[in-house]
């Protein structure tokens, strides 16, 4: 990694001037994720990358500062199924670029169906599985990464200016269809080439504790670790009409989050720590 060239093209990214663009006109006017003064940015900085940076081994680093800076200053509770009737605190900040976090050595980044891809990959030490909790997917939840990753310009529907591509049923997969969720999450689990597997789920989803307890089991030795959580804050803004008025009542504001390490025991134990709750 070319450090000095790496700050060099952020600090002349960071300096672009602001012009008007699909962004600033789909997701500032239409829609209202960020403000138009970081929109604009957002539009020069990413043409320029397009059209400066695309051959650059520094593009993906220069692409993933992009998206973590618009992260700073959007103006969700999160997802961007919906945005925020005023703007946020945050998005009155000026985007900023900055060095996203670097591990050291060799990566690489793969794409694929989880199911299709899992059983042809080399095995590793550990694999981390963090499938969807229900039926909204990825593509669709953050719909706006996609679209500056994928600098398109593409057609939009709806107050959220989601991507028409997002209609598309490729868009879903089995662990987003409750009827699907459990053969496809078991099959997973099963055939993912791992020495140790962790397991993200939480308490309000598809399918309870004992039963994801019972999926991993098959690789062993099984910890559990719960943790207590703030819920989603969009339970709680999702009970008012467009207008503002209040049309439901605030259910759980709490969840638990669990992690599930299986594998051999004494690596699982190692791994989990002594204040894992033993579960199979």
């Amino acid at each position: 990694m070319d450090e000095a060239a790496l700050a060099a093209a952020l600090a002349r990214l960071d300096a672009l001037p602001g012009r008007d663009g699909y962004v600033t006109e789909t997701f500032c006017r239409r829609a209202r994720y960020l403000q138009p003064h970081n929109g604009r940015r957002v539009d020069a900085i990413r043409d320029c990358l397009r059209d400066e940076y695309a051959a650059s081994p520094l593009y993906p680093i220069l692409l993933t500062s992009l998206l973590e800076a618009t992260d700073r200053v959007d103006s969700t509770t999160g997802v961007q199924m919906a945005y925020l009737k005023e703007w946020a605190p945050r998005s009155h900040r000026r985007l900023e670029l900055r060095r996203p976090e670097l591990l050291a050595g060799a990566g690489v980044a793969l794409r694929g169906d989880a199911l299709a891809v899992a059983p042809h990959l080399p095995e590793v030490d550990l694999a981390y599985l963090d499938p969807p909790y229900n039926q909204h997917s990825y593509y669709r939840n953050y719909h706006v990464w996609e679209t500056l990753v994928a600098w398109d310009a593409p057609a939009h529907y709806g107050v959220a200016c989601k991507r028409a591509d997002c209609r598309d049923p490729g868009t879903r997969s089995a662990f987003n269809s409750r009827p699907a969720f459990r053969d496809a999450l078991a099959r997973l689990v099963r055939e993912v080439r791992a020495r140790v597997l962790v397991l993200s789920y939480n308490d309000e989803s598809w399918i309870g504790f004992d039963e994801l307890v019972e999926l991993c089991s098959v690789r062993g030795a099984v910890h559990a670790l719960a943790f207590d959580s703030k819920r989603y804050i969009g339970a709680q803004i999702g009970i008012h009409d467009p207008a503002g008025r209040r049309v439901g009542r605030v259910g759980r504001l709490r969840n638990v989050e669990y992690l599930l390490v299986a594998g051999e025991k004494g690596e699982v134990a190692a791994i989990a720590g002594r204040d894992a709750r033993l579960a199979a």
